[in-house]
């Protein structure tokens, strides 16, 4: 492992060497994930993708995209879009990426069941802002609005996420 990657530890992640507190899937992390499970998947991800709202803050990174009116991700596993961007009108199972609440103004894409995604083996795990310190989230990583901004500064696509425990 190398500075540069974000390691799950039981501390936080450990990322450039300090330590940043984190919550993930109410129900921990796991091997084998399944759509649904609450679990944020163990294994080494790499980050693919930044989205941010551009009508809440500046754009963290030069290879950050927007997050549009409309954009969603689909988490209808039975749906050939499983696992991916979409736009609205969509039929199937999603979730909406323009959100009320903040959670979802700035998600780092991880490379989980993405982009070719096997039916039910868990979706839309992003790294996000977190509701709260030491609120769980349904399968992803979440930190707080500052240290993820500052995280969403230094890493490049590729950056790699260790979840170990």
């Amino acid at each position: 492992m190398t500075p540069g990657d974000l390691v799950l530890t039981g501390r936080g992640i450990r990322f450039m060497g300090q330590y940043w507190p984190c919550t993930v899937g109410r129900n921990g992390t796991m091997g084998n994930k399944r759509e649904g499970d609450g679990c944020t998947p163990r294994g080494i991800h790499h980050v693919v993708g930044m989205l941010y709202r551009p009508d809440r803050l500046p754009c963290p990174a030069p290879w950050a995209q927007p997050i549009r009116n409309g954009d969603l991700w689909c988490d209808d596993s039975a749906h050939p879009a499983y696992n991916q961007l979409v736009s609205a009108p969509f039929s199937g199972s999603h979730e909406q990426l323009r959100r009320a609440d903040p959670l979802y103004d700035i998600v780092l894409i991880l490379n989980w069941n993405y982009p070719e995604a096997s039916q039910d083996q868990g979706s839309a795990i992003f790294v996000h802002q977190w509701r709260r310190p030491g609120y769980p989230t349904e399968g992803c990583i979440a930190l707080s609005r500052r240290n993820l901004l500052r995280i969403a500064g230094l890493i490049e696509p590729g950056t790699r996420v260790v979840v170990a425990h």
